[in-house]
């Protein structure tokens, strides 16, 4: 390790450097989100890759987040930096950990990387005691991004119990506490990162398919931070912007899907699609929506395969009473999918089946997750259930005084979720990430446990499509980059074909 630490490091830290020059004002500063050298009369060579002058305050600027390239070829041209506030930090960890293999490796892999990459991993492969581990190796200030209150509190009772002599920092959820260690929400990190990007010499960001949004990419742009790491069970977004990740956090170092995992860490696990039928009823009001919107789309050339598309079409259903009636029948013909009586009868076989078993029961809207509840009087979760009920809920749940409960999006991530070995999806969007976050809560290793997922799918409808492309990440030219959470051999028989926009 020691010998990994030589070669990996960067040498960052503030202060006053001898370069045999009389000039004491050649300084690097943080301002505002971004690097300023100071008392340059000509860039030096080399440098201009990062820097370019600002004539309002006479000097070279930079954006902050190319500190970790700039610091050293910098170095020997500099009087004083002045640009980092953060601290060597040793940090004691006084928990007994014994990391897994592929938590070693992961690690290994981003220290090779020069602290630098995104660690891909299921949900309940232990994402977040790699960044704990990364935490003692920068010996850094580090700051934490989270995007859930639930996930601060979650990082805070780990950095509590790690950590006991040191000071944690919250911003976020009413606190504006920054320490050298400190866990910030997404969008409070965002607000303040401008007077924040010096104080940290480590970032951590937990859920990292968020950072690319507009919103939030400024906590990578506007800090100077040389370490970072991203932990993340699905980095693609449907947008495309994880590419950008590389250049904000680092290229992914480290990758496992759930199946390599199961077994061992995860528990084994099976994906079974169910299929169901619409009724003669519901075929022809699923198909009139469909001809309905169709006919709209094609008037106004508009497809839904891509998020422009969609967009577009959101925008011109507002501009007339042809367009309000076509989005209409896109949510008829999607609710008609999505609800169908068929799937609650499926559920209900299901249920029957695994009788006991703790169960967790997935669906796109809060009207079939409260639909669920009543028919089968399971508690159902929400963004509408209060904190407390949701958490009296979870801990009854993790009990076993419930064997079952649904939820609409809430238990996706950001969750600590109790142990479940059955997983129902009746209805969910096309994201990979999505799929892979509700799989990865069955998938908690038990003794001889053995999860498994049911997607229930109306047969012939948008759904089926729906289900192949959440298996698959958005960018197809990235095909060696497949989510395969779930592989063909779980369901032989299944059509790689392309299906019509049902």
């Amino acid at each position: 390790m020691a010998d990994m630490d030589m070669k990996h490091r960067t040498k960052d830290t503030a202060g006053l450097y001898r370069t045999g020059r009389d000039d004491a004002e050649r300084q690097l500063r943080f301002d505002r989100g971004t690097l300023l050298l100071e008392g340059v009369a000509e860039l030096p060579a080399g440098l201009e890759t990062w820097f370019c002058y600002d004539p309002r305050v006479d000097a070279y600027r930079a954006p902050a987040h190319r500190y970790g390239d700039i610091i050293g070829p910098l170095k020997g041209e500099l009087a004083r930096n002045k640009a980092p506030r953060y601290q060597v930090r040793q940090l004691a960890c006084a928990l007994e950990m014994t990391p897994y293999p592929h938590q070693q490796e992961a690690l290994a892999a981003w220290q090779a990387a020069k602290g630098r990459g995104v660690v891909v991993l299921p949900t309940g492969a232990g994402k977040t005691l790699v960044g704990l581990l990364a935490l003692c190796w920068a010996r850094r200030d580090g700051l934490i991004m989270v995007p859930t209150l639930d996930l601060m509190q979650q990082w805070y009772a780990l950095l509590r119990a790690a950590f006991p002599d040191q000071e944690i920092g919250l911003i976020g959820g009413g606190y504006h506490e920054p320490q050298p260690l400190t866990i910030a929400t997404y969008d409070s990190a965002a607000r303040h990162i401008e007077r924040l990007g010096d104080r940290f010499g480590l970032l951590i960001f937990d859920e990292a398919h968020h950072l690319p949004s507009e919103f939030y990419r400024v906590i990578a742009e506007f800090a100077l931070a040389p370490y970072r790491l991203g932990l993340t069970a699905t980095p693609e977004r449907s947008d495309g912007k994880d590419a950008d990740l590389p250049e904000l956090i680092g290229p992914i170092v480290y990758r496992k899907r759930p199946e390599q995992l199961a077994g061992d860490v995860l528990a084994d696990f099976q994906v079974r699609p169910v299929h169901v039928d619409l009724s003669p009823a519901e075929r022809a009001a699923y198909q009139q929506a469909l001809d309905e919107r169709n006919a709209f789309l094609q008037a106004n050339r508009l497809g839904l395969s891509t998020l422009e598309g969609w967009n577009r079409f959101v925008m011109l259903s507002a501009r007339s009473v042809e367009g309000r009636r076509a989005m209409r029948a896109h949510r008829d013909a999607r609710r008609i999918a999505h609800a169908t009586p068929a799937k609650l009868r499926a559920l209900g076989m299901i249920l029957a089946n695994h009788p006991g078993a703790r169960t967790v029961i997935f669906t796109e809207d809060n009207a079939t997750a409260y639909e669920v509840s009543q028919r089968f009087l399971i508690p159902c979760l929400t963004h509408q259930t209060v904190i407390k009920e949701r958490q009296d809920i979870l801990d009854r749940f993790k009990s076993g005084a419930y064997a079952a409960i649904a939820t609409s999006n809430v238990l996706n991530e950001g969750v600590d979720m109790p142990d479940a070995s059955i997983g129902v999806i009746l209805s969910g969007s096309a994201s990979a990430r999505e799929f892979v976050q509700r799989l990865g809560r069955i998938l908690r290793r038990g003794h001889g446990k053995q999860a498994v997922l049911y997607e229930v799918i109306a047969r012939e409808t948008r759904e089926e499509r729906v289900a192949d492309r959440r298996r698959t990440p958005p960018d197809a030219s990235r095909k060696a980059e497949r989510i395969e959470a779930t592989l063909a051999l779980f369901d032989p028989e299944r059509s790689t074909g392309h299906k019509p926009d049902r």
